[in-house]
């Protein structure tokens, strides 16, 4: 109960006053799925992007921190490319620094931040985070392409006709969902976040 009444005060606060460039919703209704839009900041590689996040909400909230990850594909040295985020204030302690008096409008505000300046010492994406550290004009590009291509809504107008469109779409999902799924599947492979 106790649960339920406090995401219901954080939902309507997060649709008051939400943070400058986030908002939060329910989904379908169920009070413990909620979804998020970070828009790219300012002067950063993923300015104009919006970036949609899924946010799950344990049992034990606030004693656990929620559950988050990025549907939005994004190229950066915290965030591997199934979503997961790297980020202290996600992880109980001794490991993070989650407590019960944070909630998830400081949680999207540090990721927002963290989208921003990204922390190349405790990477979950080791690739990633040499290119910023070492070769940071790639880095920006490849971020850049990555906003463009995933992350900024473009206008198509009417050029396109609605059967084209649908298709396009599809095919771009499942691509996605394959890559995705694949990188899954080697997860045994993949960095992890250093602790």
């Amino acid at each position: 109960m106790q649960r339920i009444s406090r995401l219901k005060r954080e939902l309507q606060l997060l649709s008051a006053e939400p943070p400058p460039g986030v908002s939060c919703w329910q989904t379908e209704g169920r009070v413990d799925e909620l979804q998020a839009q970070i828009v790219g900041g300012a002067n950063t590689p993923h300015e104009g992007g919006v970036f949609t996040l899924e946010i799950n909400i344990p049992e034990r909230y606030p004693f656990e921190p929620p559950k988050m990850r990025f549907l939005t594909p994004i190229y950066h040295p915290n965030i591997d490319n199934a979503g997961r985020i790297c980020l202290d204030a996600l992880k109980l302690p001794p490991k993070g620094a989650w407590r019960p008096s944070l909630n998830i409008s400081t949680v999207l505000t540090s990721i927002q931040l963290l989208m921003a300046e990204p922390n190349p010492d405790d990477p979950l994406m080791a690739d990633i985070s040499s290119e910023f550290k070492y070769n940071k004009p790639l880095y920006l590009e490849k971020a850049k392409k990555w906003t463009a291509e995933h992350a900024i809504q473009k206008n198509k107008g009417c050029v396109e006709t609605e059967e084209k469109t649908p298709e396009i779409k599809n095919k771009k999902t499942a691509h996605k969902r394959e890559a995705l799924t694949a990188q899954e599947n080697l997860e045994h492979t993949k960095k992890v976040c250093m602790q």
